[in-house]
């Protein structure tokens, strides 16, 4: 949710961003990344407070956004428009409201007989009069900076001991100052997250806007409420999710690729018409016209490049696959290094791991590697060789020479040749 806030306020363009923290606040950190300072607010004291413990990180600038981390679902264009009234109208406060939220719990705003703000009234003190009232208190703010900074030690502290950024409006009035509101067009985006509830219907509004957004870029989903796209995903035109399909983190994928159904594809790089079938993709590169599945995985590390077909039921780990090579069935590659237009039949292995360490397989262009060849690493398979089927290759093969037998033999042209130990 943080991390979606401080988005928000990047593409606006304001600058500088702080974020006002906990005293354990590693994860919001991370979250947050080096675009966003922050300060730590030690105790839990209010919004007011909150906002306060900014002051020195925000001395040179004159206009003051705030916004809240718990409201994950504000636009920038929305922040845009706030702060651009507020410096047209000369305002000292400036509120973000809205009449298309559910006012459930949340503060409502008070307005005199000529339409100007007059207060806000929290909904656990309000009367009925005042819950009658359908327009909302957004909690996000616009405010002049050398009005702000002086009237938050003036407020005063509620029955808790908090100091509370709503205060400011009755304090302006009371001042004479201008105080001026703008409603939200789309009440979702003032949603305030409190419960796992909240949580679950911020994250369907905040997915079914991503899935809207690459419709109208030229994506097609079938059934797009099936399909899950994180914020930081990009797809190319002419994409097709399929349902049940979920892309996550910072994946990119390519224009008239097929996607799914049934596929997670995470923190990937997929190319142009690329085909997954009901498989994982996790943290690897697909290069151009790629076909995976179903029911493959591609763990972390993977990258196929352009045309390699791995069929049903194949996992790559760690490894590189040329151009044009083709894994049919039931295989596994992994911390290996394989050319172009290697055929890999099916049951193939590569045996990377001895126990203590990882090891390297190295196959070279052209090589055939038949059905249930198990290549024990490290390994080196030269251009154009072949391996049986059922063969246990264990020392290296060299270029165009036949690998048969378990322990394999190595044989050149027709002749079996002895085997070199390996260091």
């Amino acid at each position: 949710m943080v991390s979606l806030v401080a988005d928000a306020a990047i593409q606006s363009g304001l600058s500088p961003i702080v974020a006002v923290l906990p005293p354990v606040s590693e994860a919001y950190t991370q979250a947050l990344g080096d675009s966003v300072s922050h300060v730590v607010q030690n105790e839990p004291l209010g919004t007011g407070h909150a906002a306060l413990q900014a002051r020195d990180s925000l001395k040179s600038v004159d206009t003051i956004l705030i916004l809240n981390g718990d409201v994950p679902l504000i636009r920038p264009e929305t922040i845009q428009a706030l702060v651009t009234k507020h410096t047209d109208t000369k305002s000292t406060l400036t509120l973000l409201t809205s009449t298309k939220t559910l006012p459930d719990g949340l503060g409502r705003i008070v307005r005199s007989e000529d339409g100007t703000v007059k207060a806000i009234v929290e909904e656990r003190v309000a009367d009925r009069v005042a819950l009658d009232i359908s327009e909302i208190n957004s909690g996000i703010y616009c405010c002049r900076a050398e009005w702000l900074w002086a009237s938050l030690p003036k407020l005063e502290k509620s029955s808790t001991g908090e100091i509370f950024l709503t205060d400011l409006v009755a304090l302006a009035v009371d001042e004479k100052l201008p105080v001026r509101s703008m409603q939200v067009e789309d009440g979702s985006e003032v949603l305030g997250i409190n419960t796992r509830i909240e949580l679950a219907r911020a994250e369907g509004l905040l997915r079914h806007r991503i899935r809207e957004k690459w419709m109208l870029n030229g994506v097609s989903m079938p059934h797009p409420e099936s399909v899950y796209i994180d914020s930081k995903a990009q797809i190319g035109i002419d994409t097709i999710i399929q349902p049940n399909t979920h892309i996550r983190g910072a994946t990119s994928i390519g224009e008239g690729c097929e996607i799914g159904p049934n596929s997670i594809v995470s923190n990937s790089s997929i190319g142009q018409g690329c085909k997954i079938t009901s498989s994982v993709i996790e943290q690897a590169t697909l290069e151009d016209a790629v076909i995976v599945g179903p029911f493959s995985h591609m763990r972390p590390g993977a990258h196929l490049e352009s045309e390699v077909h791995i069929g049903n039921y194949g996992e790559v780990k760690n490894s590189r696959i040329g151009r044009g090579t083709k894994s049919g069935h039931f295989s596994y590659i992994g911390d290996a290094d394989v050319g172009a237009n290697v055929n890999i039949g099916a049951g193939a292995i590569t045996c990377n791991y001895d126990g203590d360490n990882k090891n390297r397989t190295i196959i070279e262009d052209g090589v055939f590697i038949g059905s249930d060849s198990m290549l024990v690493a490290p390994l080196h398979i030269g251009a154009n060789a072949r391996t049986g089927v059922g063969s246990i290759v264990t020392k290296d093969v060299p270029e165009g020479a036949s690998a048969i037998g378990a322990p394999a033999r190595i044989i050149t042209n027709g002749q079996k040749q002895p085997q070199k130990e390996v260091d």
